[in-house]
């Protein structure tokens, strides 16, 4: 059971939102049809994953479905690289939004998150790079970020440039070095200023607390 019995969100003892609610219906409907081999407790579980959609849409997610998944639902995970030259950070425009956001996405299946994020800022930067220390883990909803149907992990990490030079690709439009305290318009689904700053923090030497919640 990934919740508790009172209607609290998991693991501080405060009231769940209906995002949290919608997720973890979802997670009791995908962990049953996983297991479960009894055609009418199959058929229960779908109707239940039916609900959590219907769940998510009030709560403000519209037009979303959760997927037919199998297997025990866990926390997706999303690899971000920070690249600092003096004071100045990489980011790449996002064809989607026109937002800016650092380099990064989705971590691939068979990669570590080292491999990861530096693939990640290969393919949307042009530049080759080594992750040399992870400056931050997070949960993406208790860091404040805004509501998102999934449940994610937020993986940053200090990125050196080793080659390559500046590449637009098939989701990124623009990449260009901003000074860090005076950063562009950013993508907030991806990434927050203060990610930012505490990333260039460690890069500077000012802290070596890696940030976690």
């Amino acid at each position: 059971m990934n919740g508790t019995e009172d209607g609290t969100a998991p693991g501080n003892g405060r009231q769940a939102s209906l995002l949290e609610i919608s997720r973890e219906l979802a997670a009791i409907a995908q962990t049953g049809l996983t297991y479960a081999r009894d055609p009418f407790d199959r058929e229960r579980y779908a109707r239940l994953r039916l609900l959590a959609s219907a769940v998510l849409e009030t709560a403000g997610v519209p037009a979303f479905r959760w997927p037919d998944d199998l297997g025990y639902p866990t926390p997706k995970v999303d690899v971000r690289g920070a690249i600092f030259e003096a004071e100045q950070v990489l980011l790449i425009k996002e064809i989607s939004t026109g937002l800016w956001t650092l380099p990064g996405g989705w971590a691939d299946v068979n990669l570590s998150p080292r491999e990861n994020v530096e693939k990640e800022c290969r393919e949307e930067s042009g530049y080759t790079v080594t992750a040399t220390r992870l400056t931050a883990l997070l949960d993406r909803d208790r860091a404040g970020y805004p509501p998102n149907a999934h449940s994610i992990y937020k993986l940053f990490f200090l990125c050196a440039i080793t080659g390559g030079q500046a590449t637009p690709s098939i989701e990124s439009s623009h990449i260009e070095f901003f000074p860090v305290h005076k950063l562009p318009d950013l993508d907030l689904q991806r990434v927050r200023q203060a990610d930012i700053l505490h990333a260039f923090r460690m890069h500077t030497g000012a802290t070596s607390d890696i940030q976690f919640n």
